[in-house]
């Protein structure tokens, strides 16, 4: 999830503090961090500088740039600080009960944090909290029969999954905020004109689904149930797999 324009040295040792200086005058790395991620929480990605980030501490932006080079190495190192914040606890039940916490730790995760969303898919962050996570997570399918390959392979498609559907709840909210109407008072408004110009006769598979799923959900979709239909059918497949090696 690194930022393409981030220099690997520079990350680096600013994500493993090999060349953090202490904090002064009440300001320092974590400070900062902090102060970042909760403007990316309230505002999204775009908002963030170094500047906004200075001006939510009180301070000139040119001291933030003691502690980290830019903005591109701090987007790192708040990947990496929220990547501690899943849960390490021990999950009873075997790898399947395993992945599923996984996935729901990282669903939490993506909607606590929407804005990892916008940075999902390029280069990774090898912080120490991302280590943890990823270390953590790769026990889940650890000695039940699969590759090296074939682990990384399946976490890589669980987290795939899940980043997927936090879309789709994250732009349904971000929608409801930007339009002020939630999916089921659009519907309530869109299904009148809609009645009077659709039929039934000629699109029938497509009006007795699509009325059952918005009975369902009560809108055209719904986030959670994506995420949580779509992670029984992963874990299916991967059970698939894991029969197959014994």
């Amino acid at each position: 999830m690194a930022s393409e324009r981030s220099d690997p040295a520079r990350t680096l040792a600013v994500l493993w503090r090999t060349s953090t200086p202490a904090p002064r005058k009440g300001l320092g790395l974590d400070r900062i961090v902090t102060a970042a991620v909760e403007l990316a929480d309230a505002e999204g990605l775009a908002a963030l500088s170094m500047r906004r980030v200075a001006d939510k501490l009180g301070v000139g932006a040119m001291s933030l740039y003691t502690y980290v080079p830019g903005k591109a190495e701090l987007v790192d190192v708040m990947v990496d600080s929220v990547s501690g914040e899943t849960a390490r606890d021990h999950v009873p039940g075997g790898w399947r009960a395993r992945l599923a916490h996984v996935a729901r730790e990282n669903w939490a995760l993506c909607l606590r944090h929407p804005w990892l969303l916008d940075v999902a898919g390029n280069r990774a962050v090898l912080g120490p909290n991302v280590a943890a996570k990823y270390d953590h997570e790769l026990r889940a399918v650890d000695g039940i029969g699969l590759t090296d390959v074939e682990m990384d392979a399946v976490l890589t498609l669980v987290l795939g999954h899940v980043h997927a559907a936090a879309r789709l709840a994250v732009e349904s909210a971000r929608l409801e905020q930007r339009t002020g109407l939630s999916d089921e008072q659009w519907w309530a408004a869109a299904a009148p004109v809609l009645a009077s110009v659709f039929d039934p006769a000629r699109f029938p598979v497509a009006a007795r689904v699509g009325a059952a799923a918005g009975a369902a959900h009560g809108a055209a979709y719904s986030g959670e149930h994506a995420f949580e239909f779509g992670l029984e059918r992963v874990l299916d497949g991967v059970e698939a797999l894991v029969r197959g090696r014994q």
